[in-house]
């Protein structure tokens, strides 16, 4: 049985590394998503934006909020 199985997975291999692949991804990106570092890099570029003008106040507090949505979803 485990010569046949080998035979008709053979061709969903690539298939099954392109998920595995994607599930580490969507994992790292998670982790990003909640490091605390990365969080606080964004929400000072948020910040930075607003003091100098390139957004508005609402857009900076909307920013933000999303920001911590990502963070404790």
């Amino acid at each position: 049985m485990g010569i046949l199985s080998t035979l008709l997975g053979a061709p969903l291999a690539p298939l099954q590394g392109l998920i595995k692949l994607a599930e580490l991804i969507q994992e790292q990106v998670d982790r990003q998503m909640r490091d605390p570092a990365a969080v606080r890099r964004r929400l000072e570029e948020v910040e930075d934006a607003r003091a100098s003008g390139l957004i508005t106040e609402e857009e900076a507090a909307a920013a933000t909020e999303e920001i911590l949505q990502q963070m404790i979803a």
